[in-house]
């Protein structure tokens, strides 16, 4: 069976609060074999460890961008003694998910930015990559990240990042500098939509070395699940997103590369592997 990873999968989410080991299990049966769950706030940090040990997949800790309004700064301390207590957890990958949302309105830029700011320090002091939110904030991103990035010892390493722009939509050059960084940039669901054209473009024509792949589950659906506002109206529920929608993403991506998805399979879960290096271990 091939074989995937979802390198971005909220299954801590309310949303599959009833039936989670079900989603998980269908998810495997599908062939994926591996999810890498997420935190967006210090409330969560012991539930997405948990799921993590319990189906045998990763997490990730951070304070998510649209949860800076009821973050405080003591949250800081949290998650940096939460690092350092789980540094040897195998399942412990990264820092995130972080970033910046500059497309919901009413959160303030001046605070996304302090928070942002502040975990990549976190993630530089403890040594892991992180997981990157980009909306509408790719520019905003790249200049914290070209300030605060590791030293590396290996000279041939022109900046110290490695990590993932999770649900990238941004503009080739904007791809191109998280690439030079030591990134790779998730796709999902919203690259099953034929009208979006560039990030059908992007997700044709980079290197194959830049891609990795996730849903976000629950949010971000496929087009095959997503119900317009009229439909919603009807009666008609909005599909729920979960990891086994990935190999079905997974194939449109390969369609549009012109490659089989076993060959993408390979080289997305080579990816995973290298930007998130503890996945190896847990992988081997």
């Amino acid at each position: 069976m091939i074989s995937w990873t979802d390198t971005h999968c909220h299954l801590d989410a309310p949303e599959f609060s009833a039936d989670v080991q079900a989603v998980r299990a269908q998810a495997a049966i599908k062939g994926v074999a591996h999810c890498v769950l997420p935190a967006v706030e210090v409330s969560n940090f012991d539930t997405v460890r948990e799921m993590a040990h319990r189906f045998g997949d990763s997490y990730a800790l951070g304070i998510h961008p649209l949860f800076t309004p009821q973050a405080k700064e003591a949250d800081l301390a949290v998650l940096d003694a939460q690092l350092a207590l789980h540094c040897d957890d195998p399942r412990l990958v990264a820092v995130g998910e972080i970033g910046l949302d500059y497309f919901v309105p009413g959160l303030d830029p001046q605070r996304q930015e302090f928070f942002y700011r502040e975990q990549l320090k976190l993630a530089r002091r403890h040594g892991l990559p992180v997981i990157v939110h980009v909306r509408k904030s790719a520019d905003r991103l790249l200049k914290s990240l070209r300030e605060l990035a590791p030293n590396r010892a290996d000279p041939a390493q022109r900046v110290g990042w490695t990590g993932i722009a999770h649900a990238f939509n941004g503009s080739e050059v904007q791809a191109k500098a998280f690439i030079d960084m030591g990134f790779a940039l998730g796709f999902g669901g919203a690259v099953t939509y034929e009208r979006a054209l560039q990030l059908r473009r992007l997700a044709a024509s980079l290197p194959l070395s830049a891609i990795v792949m996730e849903t976000d589950a629950p949010d971000i659906p496929p087009h095959w699940l997503y119900q317009t506002a009229a439909q919603r109206a009807e009666g008609l529920p909005q599909g729920r997103n979960q990891p086994g929608e990935l190999p079905r993403i997974a194939a449109v991506v390969a369609q549009l590369r012109g490659m089989s998805v076993q060959a993408l399979a390979e080289a997305t879960q080579a990816n995973a592997h290298r930007v998130l290096p503890k996945l190896s271990k847990l992988l081997m």
